[in-house]
C-alpha cells in the first residue's frame, strides 16, 4: 500500500513538471494571445468619451479624395491618381499601392471615389471611379474594378464607362448601398440640360450591379431612359449615405460664379427628378423635388463627402470650410456647423467601424490655403462637437 501510494506521488510530481515545462515553452504565444485578447476587449468596449474630439490619422496627402476601411487598415485616394495605404497601426506608406496612369486631373477631374464589394473579404474587389480622356482629347469618367492582393491592386476591369466629364462637375462618389448594389453619383460635366435627359449619364445618381449591370427594378429598366438611372436632375452629387431606415440622402453643389449657393442635402428616391437645371434653391415645380434643406444664396456650403449617423447627416463643406450637421425630423432638418474655420477645406466624411467620424482636408486643390501637414486625415468624436 505504501508503494502504491509512493508510486503514485512520483506520478504526480512527474506529471506537474511536464505541465510546467511545456506551460513555459508557450508563454511567449499565450501571453500575447493574452494581450491580444485584453486590447480588442478594450477596442470593443472603449467609451466615446476617452476618443479626442479631434486627432490625426496621416498627413502631407496630395488632395485626398475619399477613403474606404478594409481589415489591414484604410486606402485613400489621391485626386492625381494614386492610391494609398494606411496600416492599421496608423504608418502612412511611403509610396501608392496603385497609380493609375490613365487619370486626367484636370480642374475638379481626376481620381475620386472608393469603395469596398460587400463581400470583400471572400472576392477582394475594391471600386474607384476617375476621370479619363477618351479620343479627339474628350473628357469622361469611369469605374473600373480592382483585385485587391496582399497591398497591390491588380486585374483592372471597366464596369461602367463613358459617364459624361468636363473639368468641373464630374460627381465621383461610389458606395455599396444596404441593398448590395453599387450608387454612383454623377455631375452635369458643365451641360447642365443632361441632368434633365434620362437617356444621359450625367447629372445622375446610378446604381448598378456588382459587374456593371442594371438592376432589374432600376425606373428606366424597360425604357424611357438609361436603365443605369436611378435618381436625375442633379447639378454636381458628390455625397451619399443611407440612415438608419435604409434611406438614402445626397449632398450636391449648387450654382457657383455670381450666383453662388443653393447647395442641396436631399432625400432621394427611385426615379425622382431633383430640378437642376430647371428650379434651384426654395423653388418648386410639378413633378421636381425641392431640397429638404439648401444653403441659400448667403451661404455657400460646397458639400462634400456624407456620413448618415443616429439621426444625423454629417457632410464637409469645401468652400464652407466646415464639418456641418443636418439633424434629421421627419422631412426636415437643422443644420449645425462644426470646426469653422479650424481646417480649411474639408472633403471626405465617413464613419469609420470605429463609430467615429473620418475626414479629409482638401487646401493643396488650388482653391485652399495648405497648413503644416496638408492634406491630413483627421479622426472626429462627433460626440464632443
Amino acid at each position: 500500500m505504501r508503494k502504491t501510494f509512493l508510486l503514485l506521488f512520483f506520478i504526480i510530481i512527474l506529471l506537474t513538471g511536464v505541465y510546467v515545462i511545456f506551460f513555459y515553452l508557450q508563454l511567449p504565444s499565450r501571453t500575447k494571445n493574452i494581450s491580444q485578447m485584453v486590447k480588442d476587449t478594450i477596442n470593443a468596449t472603449q467609451n466615446s468619451n476617452d476618443v479626442p474630439r479631434l486627432s490625426i490619422v496621416a498627413q502631407n496627402l496630395d488632395v485626398p479624395w475619399a477613403i474606404a476601411f478594409f481589415p489591414d487598415g484604410i486606402l485613400v485616394t489621391e485626386r492625381k491618381g494614386q492610391i494609398k495605404h494606411i496600416s492599421s497601426q496608423g504608418v502612412l506608406d511611403s509610396g501608392p499601392i496603385l497609380t493609375i496612369d490613365n487619370v486626367k486631373q484636370v480642374g475638379e477631374g481626376g481620381l475620386h471615389g472608393i469603395a469596398l464589394h460587400p463581400d470583400f473579404s471572400n472576392n477582394h474587389f475594391i471600386y474607384v471611379y476617375h476621370t479619363y480622356s477618351s479620343q479627339g482629347n474628350n473628357t469622361l469618367n469611369r469605374v473600373v474594378r480592382y483585385t485587391l492582393q496582399e497591398v497591390s491592386l491588380t486585374n483592372s476591369t471597366i464596369i461602367v464607362d463613358k459617364i459624361p466629364g468636363a473639368p468641373n462637375h464630374d460627381g465621383g462618389r461610389i458606395k455599396f448601398g444596404p441593398d448590395g448594389y453599387l450608387y454612383i453619383t454623377t455631375g452635369d460635366a458643365q451641360e447642365p440640360s443632361l441632368a434633365q435627359n434620362k437617356n444621359s449619364l450625367a447629372g445622375k445618381i446610378l446604381r448598378v450591379k456588382d459587374d456593371g449591370s442594371a438592376v432589374n427594378d432600376n425606373p428606366f429598366i424597360n425604357g424611357g431612359g438609361n436603365p443605369l438611372v436611378y435618381s436625375f436632375g442633379h447639378r454636381n452629387p458628390q455625397g451619399i449615405c443611407w440612415d438608419s431606415n435604409g434611406e438614402l440622402w445626397e449632398t450636391e453643389h449648387g450654382p457657383s460664379g455670381t450666383d453662388s449657393g443653393n447647395d442641396e442635402l436631399n432625400k432621394i428616391e427611385k426615379g425622382t427628378n431633383y430640378g437642376w437645371p430647371t428650379i434651384q434653391g426654395n423653388q418648386t415645380r410639378p413633378g421636381m423635388v425641392t431640397p429638404i434643406i439648401n444653403s441659400g444664396t448667403a451661404d455657400t456650403w460646397a458639400p462634400a463627402g456624407a456620413a448618415c449617423v443616429k439621426s444625423s447627416v454629417f457632410f464637409g463643406g469645401l468652400r464652407g470650410n466646415a464639418l456641418y450637421e443636418a439633424v434629421i425630423d421627419g422631412s426636415n432638418a437643422t443644420l449645425k456647423t462644426h470646426l469653422k474655420g479650424e481646417l480649411g477645406r474639408i472633403r471626405e466624411v465617413i464613419q469609420g467601424p470605429d463609430g467615429m467620424l473620418y475626414i479629409t482636408t482638401s487646401n493643396r486643390d488650388g482653391r485652399g490655403v495648405p497648413s503644416s501637414g496638408d492634406d491630413k486625415i483627421l479622426r472626429v468624436n462627433p460626440e464632443k462637437l
